[in-house]
């Protein structure tokens, strides 16, 4: 009877700890709004390969590009509710709730795209990141990138005043509209993946983008006009719905983070290491090009910092961390 007991016993432990298991895999769901190409999308898939691996196959992750799950809005939204377990969003949707992430987007707070991975890395970037679980309900596991930002125009831009009027193609959020309103422009909030037929039908005159994605979806193609200015920088973060994390394990948690952390940190690393290819390229294209810096802007950053200064609290430690930088 004692021998039957014990083996009874190990039969039944054994079968909770199996049952455990089963209950601490997940399959978990990641968004992001970039094409497939993408370099945020390529890491995407890597970080479920990775994690998948060093979970020993407990865990996966399905990751959905462009936008499969909705705009960056939608996905906060699933993501407070659970729906959605983890994203890579731009920093423009989580500016839209937290305005401290608005600094970040400052004209001219970084010089390029190296300044930028180095303040993105900075400690005093992080202290933004302990801002989401109270303010928005996602868990920031930490920062990507794009490259700084250009404007790519159906007309020529040799000035600011050229800007006036012009339907200028943005990400949908307020640092971005506030900078180009002050230019003159009419920013027009637009998907990434719509902007190719708005350029070629003439529904806007020009756009705000990076030298990758004009590379990667060609709008070189619909527009022949680029104003390389430099002037400002795009981050990214990485996020676990607040959700999903309170239900993971600390071991959990501590793999999930160092894993994504670890490819947040690729993406920076590729978009510091393709820059300057990348604006080689695009200075071969049949494009005409004009520089711009701060000055050509002057006007237009004096109203832009007139206004966030005040509604991004942190813009002055980020101005002092960049400046550090710097040295």
């Amino acid at each position: 009877m004692t021998r039957l007991k014990t083996l009874t016993l190990a039969v039944a432990a054994a079968a909770v700890a199996a049952t455990s298991l089963t209950a601490q895999a997940r399959e978990f769901r990641l968004g992001l709004i970039t094409p497939p190409q993408h370099l945020w999308s390529t890491e995407a898939e890597a970080f479920a390969q990775s994690l998948h691996e060093r979970s020993g196959g407990e865990h996966s992750v399905s990751v959905y590009p462009a936008q499969q799950l909705g705009n960056e809005a939608q996905m906060v939204q699933q993501l407070q509710t659970g729906a959605l377990d983890m994203a890579f969003l731009t920093i423009a949707e989580i500016s839209n709730r937290i305005p401290d992430f608005g600094a970040l987007y400052a004209p001219y707070l970084v010089d390029g795209v190296d300044h930028a991975a180095a303040l993105l890395r900075s400690d005093t970037a992080a202290e933004l990141l302990e801002l989401m679980p109270a303010e928005v309900g996602l868990v920031g596991l930490g920062y990507g990138m794009v490259g700084m930002r250009q404007v790519l125009s159906r007309s020529p831009i040799e000035s600011q005043a050229d800007m006036r009027g012009q339907r200028l193609r943005i990400t949908p959020f307020e640092p971005i509209r506030d900078f180009y309103t002050a230019t003159g422009a009419a920013p027009a909030p637009m998907p990434l993946l719509e902007v190719y037929d708005a350029l070629a039908n003439g529904q806007v005159d020009a756009i705000d983008m990076d030298f990758d994605s004009i590379l990667i979806l060609k709008f070189y193609e619909q527009a022949n006009n680029l104003l390389i200015s430099n002037h400002m920088m795009f981050p990214m973060v990485g996020v676990v719905s607040g959700r999903v994390w309170r239900e993971l394990s600390a071991e959990d948690r501590e793999l999930i983070e160092t894993t994504m952390a670890e490819h947040l940190e690729n993406v920076l690393a590729g978009f510091q290491a393709m820059d300057a290819a990348q604006e080689e390229e695009i200075r071969q294209l049949d494009l005409n090009i004009v520089e711009a810096d701060a000055e050509f802007f002057s006007e237009a950053i004096a109203e832009w910092e007139a206004t966030w200064a005040e509604k991004a609290p942190m813009l002055e430690a980020l101005r002092e961390e960049a400046e550090r930088l710097r040295q």
